[in-house]
């Protein structure tokens, strides 16, 4: 199949590019120039497992192409993606001035047939929407598809390569019969491919993520329990997670979610309600446990430091918002930073992956009051404690012996639960997580 898609940020450009995997012939659109040009040299301006491989492999092989002509791209193509941003307003809303603008330049570029289809995170009766504007602008037959997007950072090739499903959102009967083609052989053991309405495949992608996210809130209010009442948070996942009805995953606690999904995603069907007329009360307190639960471990060390974090120097270690992933999107690593420098302390940070997205994000804001560090061991010299804020893999078995001698306090705020706290104490390190005795 011929295959256009309209973005190349995280989902267009992964999507794109696993289309093009199967053997379709897949040509990307931006309108920015400069990021079309450094990606036909091989420059992949995400960081994402396996992604830049895949990529220029199937450059190579012609299947995959980018391009700034959306005209050209939507007339020799039978389907076109529309993968652009959807950023929320200030009322939480997503702002759809991308996805109807593409909308607009489809509808004049159509010469026949096309599938369009919704890739991008939407509110229900965005399809409407994009058909009623294609509309204004062609004469020509075409349907509207729903296809939300099931990714996660850091596996998303696995993830789109082996969906464990995929929903396709449409009443147009041809159409439909169109996605299950292009999608057979992402599901060949047997995943479904689940047909529905418009409405209800935009509502799915938000009703996933605000579940996720409210497993992720409880599971921390659970382990600020445990921190009251000295129970093992640990323990208690392990209990629940056993029984089939709730699942092992998501239930880990930490310093809260961040990324371009979840806080967007909740804060937007929170919104679609509010404009029916219904309040989710539910999915209110997930959003609001976890701004709290992103400074959680602030309370933790001012109360450590008796109140008096001015002067002190923290490293911290993991600035994304989670492993394997560049993305700094309300990452919790921006909350703790701003709170400390707030209440005048100094960031010596470091992460495998996301330096250069921490240039960006902080854009020289605190000055010499942050520093940021290619190594993870430059970051604790002379340091008086080590905040652990992202899981990566190789946080997970540091030499503990070289963290006590480079740090003035042999104090870890670990933000992930990555260390047992027993071992920690046969190093003689004075260990804080979330919902665990120092001692389990």
């Amino acid at each position: 199949m011929k295959v256009a898609v309209v973005g190349t940020g995280y989902v267009g450009l992964v999507a794109g590019t696993c289309f093009s995997d199967t053997g379709n012939e897949v040509v990307c659109v931006d309108i920015d120039e400069n990021k079309i040009n450094l990606l036909k040299q091989g420059h992949i301006p995400i960081y994402e497992p396996g992604l830049e491989e895949m990529i220029k492999r199937n450059v190579r092989e012609e299947r995959l192409a980018f391009s700034t002509d959306i005209k050209e791209a939507v007339k020799s193509s039978q389907i076109i993606f529309i993968a652009v941003g959807t950023p929320p307003d200030e009322d939480g809303s997503a702002d759809l001035k991308y996805v109807l603008a593409v909308a607009r330049d489809i509808g004049k570029s159509m010469n026949g047939f096309k599938v369009i289809v919704d890739k991008s995170t939407v509110p229900v009766g965005t399809a409407d929407l994009v058909k009623a504007e294609i509309e204004k602008h062609t004469k020509h037959e075409f349907a509207v598809v729903s296809n939300p997007e099931f990714l996660k950072e850091g596996a998303a090739i696995a993830d789109f390569m082996k969906p464990d499903r995929v929903v396709i959102g449409t009443s147009n009967e041809e159409a439909a019969d169109i996605m299950r083609n292009l999608y057979s052989p992402f599901v060949r053991t047997g995943k479904p491919i689940i047909v529905m309405d418009e409405k209800s495949a935009e509502l799915t992608k938000y009703a996933a993520n605000s579940l996720l996210a409210t497993k992720i809130s409880f599971m921390n209010e659970i382990a600020n329990l445990c921190d009251k009442v000295g129970a093992n948070v640990d323990m208690v996942r392990k209990g629940i997670g056993s029984d089939s009805r709730i699942g092992p995953y998501f239930i880990f606690p930490g310093t809260g979610y961040g990324g371009s999904c979840f806080p967007k995603d909740v804060k937007a069907i929170i919104k679609t309600a509010s404009d029916n007329g219904i309040k989710l009360n539910v999915l209110q307190a997930v959003e609001d446990v976890n701004d709290r639960q992103k400074t959680i471990l602030f309370d933790k060390i001012n109360s450590y430091f008796n109140g008096n974090i001015k002067g002190k120097t923290f490293a911290i270690w993991g600035l994304a918002f989670k492993p394997k992933t560049d993305d700094m999107r309300e990452a919790p690593a921006i909350e703790i930073i701003n709170k400390l420098i707030d209440a005048g302390a100094k960031i010596k940070a470091h992460d495998p992956e996301a330096i250069n997205e921490a240039k960006r994000v902080f854009n020289n804001k605190h000055g010499q009051n942050l520093k940021l560090y290619d190594k993870r061991y430059d970051a604790l010299e002379n340091a008086d404690a080590l905040v652990i804020m992202t899981e990566w893999n190789e946080f997970r078995e540091p030499d503990f012996y070289l963290i006590k001698e480079s740090l003035n306090n042999s104090v870890i705020f670990d933000g992930r639960n990555i260390y047992d706290p027993n071992r920690m104490a046969k190093y003689g390190i004075d260990y804080f997580s979330i919902g665990r005795p120092k001692k389990a």
